[in-house]
Protein backbone atom coordinates (compact mmCIF):
# COMPACT_ATOMS: atom_id res chain seq x y z
CA UNK A 1 0.00 0.00 0.00
CA UNK A 2 1.47 3.33 -1.05
CA UNK A 3 1.60 6.08 1.55
CA UNK A 4 -0.60 9.18 1.28
CA UNK A 5 1.07 12.59 1.39
CA UNK A 6 0.43 14.52 4.60
CA UNK A 7 -2.40 17.01 4.19
CA UNK A 8 -1.65 20.68 4.73
CA UNK A 9 -2.96 24.22 4.42
CA UNK A 10 -0.38 27.00 4.12
CA UNK A 11 -0.28 30.64 3.05
CA UNK A 12 1.09 31.47 -0.40
CA UNK A 13 3.18 34.51 -1.25
CA UNK A 14 0.05 36.55 -2.01
CA UNK A 15 -1.59 35.74 1.34
CA UNK A 16 -4.07 33.13 0.10
CA UNK A 17 -4.57 29.76 1.81
CA UNK A 18 -3.50 26.76 -0.28
CA UNK A 19 -4.30 23.18 0.74
CA UNK A 20 -2.91 19.95 -0.61
CA UNK A 21 -6.46 18.98 -1.57
CA UNK A 22 -6.65 22.16 -3.71
CA UNK A 23 -3.58 21.00 -5.64
CA UNK A 24 -4.66 17.40 -6.23
CA UNK A 25 -6.19 16.27 -9.48
CA UNK A 26 -2.87 16.51 -11.26
CA UNK A 27 0.53 15.19 -10.28
CA UNK A 28 2.49 17.44 -7.98
CA UNK A 29 6.15 18.16 -7.22
CA UNK A 30 6.60 19.67 -3.76
CA UNK A 31 10.09 20.95 -3.00
CA UNK A 32 11.16 22.12 0.45
CA UNK A 33 13.88 24.77 0.46
CA UNK A 34 15.61 26.25 3.53
CA UNK A 35 15.59 29.99 2.76
CA UNK A 36 14.58 32.28 -0.11
CA UNK A 37 17.30 34.45 -1.64
CA UNK A 38 20.18 32.16 -0.59
CA UNK A 39 22.50 30.87 -3.32
CA UNK A 40 21.47 27.18 -3.14
CA UNK A 41 17.76 27.86 -2.92
CA UNK A 42 17.96 30.41 -5.73
CA UNK A 43 19.79 27.91 -7.95
CA UNK A 44 17.22 25.19 -7.21
CA UNK A 45 14.18 27.45 -7.70
CA UNK A 46 15.61 28.86 -10.94
CA UNK A 47 16.27 25.31 -12.21
CA UNK A 48 12.61 24.48 -11.56
CA UNK A 49 11.67 27.72 -13.35
CA UNK A 50 13.90 26.96 -16.32
CA UNK A 51 12.48 23.42 -16.64
CA UNK A 52 8.92 24.42 -15.72
CA UNK A 53 7.49 23.56 -19.16
CA UNK A 54 8.95 20.03 -19.05
CA UNK A 55 7.04 19.41 -15.81
CA UNK A 56 3.79 21.12 -16.79
CA UNK A 57 3.77 19.50 -20.25
CA UNK A 58 3.93 16.11 -18.46
CA UNK A 59 1.01 17.07 -16.19
CA UNK A 60 2.91 18.11 -13.05
CA UNK A 61 2.29 21.15 -10.88
CA UNK A 62 5.21 22.53 -8.85
CA UNK A 63 5.02 24.05 -5.36
CA UNK A 64 7.87 25.28 -3.18
CA UNK A 65 7.64 25.33 0.64
CA UNK A 66 9.97 27.11 3.07
CA UNK A 67 9.93 28.61 6.57
CA UNK A 68 10.04 32.09 4.95
CA UNK A 69 7.10 34.44 5.37
CA UNK A 70 4.76 35.31 2.48
CA UNK A 71 6.43 38.69 1.86
CA UNK A 72 9.89 37.17 1.49
CA UNK A 73 8.53 34.43 -0.78
CA UNK A 74 6.81 37.07 -2.95
CA UNK A 75 10.05 39.05 -3.24
CA UNK A 76 11.82 35.78 -4.20
CA UNK A 77 9.16 35.03 -6.85
CA UNK A 78 9.33 38.57 -8.24
CA UNK A 79 13.13 38.76 -8.31
CA UNK A 80 13.55 35.45 -10.13
CA UNK A 81 10.28 35.35 -12.12
CA UNK A 82 9.20 32.06 -10.55
CA UNK A 83 6.01 30.72 -12.21
CA UNK A 84 4.92 28.42 -9.36
CA UNK A 85 3.49 29.10 -5.90
CA UNK A 86 5.73 29.40 -2.85
CA UNK A 87 4.13 28.48 0.45
CA UNK A 88 5.10 29.62 3.95
CA UNK A 89 5.64 27.03 6.69
CA UNK A 90 7.06 29.28 9.46
CA UNK A 91 6.52 26.75 12.26
CA UNK A 92 7.81 23.90 10.02
CA UNK A 93 4.75 21.77 10.81
CA UNK A 94 4.37 20.63 7.20
CA UNK A 95 8.13 20.08 6.80
CA UNK A 96 8.05 17.89 9.91
CA UNK A 97 5.02 15.94 8.60
CA UNK A 98 6.95 15.20 5.39
CA UNK A 99 10.16 14.39 7.28
CA UNK A 100 11.92 17.42 5.77
CA UNK A 101 12.86 18.96 9.14
CA UNK A 102 15.56 17.56 11.38
CA UNK A 103 19.17 17.55 12.44
CA UNK A 104 21.58 19.07 9.95
CA UNK A 105 25.36 19.37 10.03
CA UNK A 106 27.30 22.37 8.79
CA UNK A 107 31.04 22.66 9.31
CA UNK A 108 30.84 20.11 12.12
CA UNK A 109 28.05 21.91 13.95
CA UNK A 110 24.69 20.18 14.41
CA UNK A 111 21.41 22.10 14.44
CA UNK A 112 17.71 21.68 13.63
CA UNK A 113 16.62 22.95 10.26
CA UNK A 114 14.90 22.33 6.97
CA UNK A 115 16.38 19.45 5.00
CA UNK A 116 16.23 20.20 1.26
CA UNK A 117 13.81 17.55 0.02
CA UNK A 118 11.45 16.95 -2.90
CA UNK A 119 8.31 14.83 -3.02
CA UNK A 120 6.36 13.65 -6.06
CA UNK A 121 2.68 13.13 -5.35
CA UNK A 122 0.15 11.44 -7.64
CA UNK A 123 -3.15 13.12 -8.57
CA UNK A 124 -4.90 11.24 -5.73
CA UNK A 125 -2.40 12.27 -3.03
CA UNK A 126 -0.24 9.14 -3.07
CA UNK A 127 3.47 9.73 -2.45
CA UNK A 128 5.31 8.37 -5.49
CA UNK A 129 8.87 9.53 -4.75
CA UNK A 130 10.63 10.93 -1.68
CA UNK A 131 14.00 12.56 -2.36
CA UNK A 132 15.61 13.71 0.89
CA UNK A 133 18.70 15.75 1.67
CA UNK A 134 19.25 16.59 -2.00
CA UNK A 135 21.87 18.97 -3.34
CA UNK A 136 20.46 22.14 -4.88
CA UNK A 137 22.71 22.02 -7.92
CA UNK A 138 21.71 19.35 -10.45
CA UNK A 139 18.72 18.17 -8.42
CA UNK A 140 16.07 19.24 -10.94
CA UNK A 141 17.93 17.48 -13.76
CA UNK A 142 18.08 14.25 -11.72
CA UNK A 143 14.37 14.60 -10.90
CA UNK A 144 13.55 14.98 -14.61
CA UNK A 145 15.50 11.77 -15.32
CA UNK A 146 13.66 9.94 -12.52
CA UNK A 147 10.30 11.06 -13.92
CA UNK A 148 11.39 10.44 -17.52
CA UNK A 149 10.77 14.06 -18.58
CA UNK A 150 12.43 15.80 -21.48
Amino acid sequence: MMQQAPGFTLTDSEGASVSLKDLLGSRLVVFFYPAAMTPGCTAEACDFRDDYAAFTDAGYRIVGISPDGPERNQAFRDKHDLPFPLLSDPNHVVAEAFGAWGTKKNYGREYEGLIRSTFVIDADGTLLHELRNVRAKGHVGRLKELLDLD
